[in-house]
């Protein structure tokens, strides 16, 4: 068995694996990261606990306090030049995100052809996986929620918008949603062509079904992608 923690920048996505399936997922606000201890006193020990931590050395401590029995256990992965069948191609391999270098590594598990591999959290990552393995770079966006609290905060009559996806919006709120989704399906539909006909759109992430709704491309909602390339650095290792 092996459980698997990704630490964002909002929550801590976790998920234990015995080897062919999930047994259970779930997730955590940083400010409730004591509650991870509940796996400790849920599950056996582990084989593995893989960690990619975005959130800074802080919450790195918090996770292996609340984990503490098994802090031994916990191997915390780093963005590298190559593994899982992925070609790191960032200028400087280990800069790139460990949550994204995750993602892309799940990513690669599930397809074999060119990707467009996003992750729709906090931040929106873009990221074009080619049909060798390669990864060939991406973008970073604010996410739908902080394009949307942006206007708020930078504008005197914008308010922070709760309306939904229209084509042709009508009110201030569904205006302000449908540019947020808009603009971030523009980039994705974008990256998807300068990688050819060929290229699948991988979703992941809280507003991976928002941006389902408003794409014409191909793609596929899949969940957890890093949960799903730390399982597989975890079999690799």
């Amino acid at each position: 068995m092996i459980v698997c923690l990704d630490s964002g920048n909002s929550r801590i996505k976790w998920g234990v694996h015995d080897g062919e399936r999930w047994l259970a997922q779930g997730a955590v606000d940083h400010a409730g990261v004591a509650g991870l201890a509940e796996l400790v006193a849920d599950w056996p020990a582990p084989r593995r606990v893989m960690l990619a931590n975005v959130a800074g050395p802080d919450a790195a401590r918090r996770i292996r306090d609340a984990l503490a029995p098994w802090a031994g256990l916990i191997d915390e992965v780093r963005s590298a030049p190559a593994a899982g069948g992925v070609v790191n191609g960032y200028e400087n391999p280990e800069k790139l995100g460990v949550d994204r270098w995750c993602a892309l590594i799940g990513a690669r598990d599930q397809v074999s052809t060119a990707a467009v591999v996003v992750m729709a959290g906090t931040a929106t990552t873009v990221d074009a996986l080619a049909a060798d393995g390669r990864f060939l770079g991406g973008l970073i966006l604010p996410g739908l929620d902080l394009m949307r609290a942006s206007l708020a905060r930078g504008t005197a009559g914008l308010p922070l918008a709760a309306g939904r996806h229209e084509g042709f919006p009508r009110n201030t709120d569904d205006a302000i949603v449908s540019g947020a989704i808009e603009a971030q399906a523009g980039a994705i539909e974008r990256m998807a062509a300068r990688l050819g006909g060929s290229a699948v759109c991988l979703l992941s992430g809280g507003a991976a079904a928002a941006l389902d709704l408003a794409l014409v491309i191909e793609r596929r909602v899949a969940q957890n992608l890093p949960l799903e390339g730390l399982r597989v650095l975890a079999r690799s290792g």
